[in-house]
């Protein structure tokens, strides 16, 4: 993934904001966030300010700070938490049947069967989280880094997808390594389903925002062929138009 514009600043709904700071984030990119913290922050003290904005004095001129939009439903918090919840014997089964399809297919990849195996656990349960088709996330991954966790490109994206640094400040935590593939899938997935979403499910438009190369076709090209060429399940294959599973 090269260097490119912090979330949102691209998008087409957010036309009309400054892109001059990369840490202005948008409504999409702060829903975004939730998937990569634990849990979200209590509010200290909140009556105590809003008794204190409604105190000051109205001024004739427009307020030099507005409150954010209502963040929007396509995206949703961190499932960290449900990961201690017991799985249904048809989606253990489902799981199962997914990762053994797909590590024959990773071997050429990833030489260590235990390693396959986990990775492909892993990537199957951060897609879930995500809402978005695990052989869609094993596409990306192929064509971003050859899986390989700790590829680091000429740009400075790092790891499996292939994450720029700057993504540590606009949605995660400063203690984030994005070579440890756990945290990294976590990012990816996260920046796939909200470029998704933004797109209202077009996968072409999706993918080249991932790449940031909207407007162009040779990089979802890239990945759809990864993905017919490679990863494609038995099950059906993917629509044109994806919606995120929320």
């Amino acid at each position: 993934m090269p260097p490119w514009s912090p979330p949102g600043t691209s998008s087409l709904s957010c036309a009309r904001r400054s892109t001059s700071s990369k840490r202005r984030l948008t409504a999409a990119a702060l829903a975004a966030a939730y998937l990569l913290l634990v849990a979200p922050l209590a509010a200290q003290g909140s009556d105590d300010f809003l008794d204190a904005l409604s105190a000051r004095p109205v001024l004739d001129r427009a307020p030099v700070v507005r409150a954010l939009p209502p963040l929007p439903a396509t995206l949703r918090p961190t499932f960290d938490a449900s990961r201690q919840t017991p799985r249904s014997p048809a989606d253990v089964w489902a799981t199962r049947q997914w990762v053994n399809d797909m590590a024959p297919r990773l071997a050429r990849y990833v030489a260590d069967s235990d390693r396959r195996q986990a990775l492909l656990a892993r990537i199957h349960q951060e897609a879930q989280l995500a809402g978005l088709p695990p052989a869609l996330v094993l596409s990306v991954i192929q064509v971003e880094s050859a899986f390989r966790a700790e590829a680091v490109s000429s740009a400075g994206a790092v790891g499996l997808m292939q994450i720029m640094p700057f993504w540590i400040r606009e949605l995660g935590l400063p203690a984030d390594d994005l070579k440890d593939p756990v945290r990294n899938l976590r990012y990816g997935c996260t920046i796939l389903a909200h470029y998704l979403a933004v797109e209202d499910g077009d996968l072409t438009r999706a993918l080249a925002r991932y790449n940031g190369s909207l407007g162009k076709t040779w990089y979802p090209e890239r990945v759809m062929r990864a993905l017919a060429r490679r990863w494609t399940p038995a099950t059906p294959g993917l629509p044109e138009r994806l919606t995120a599973d929320r």
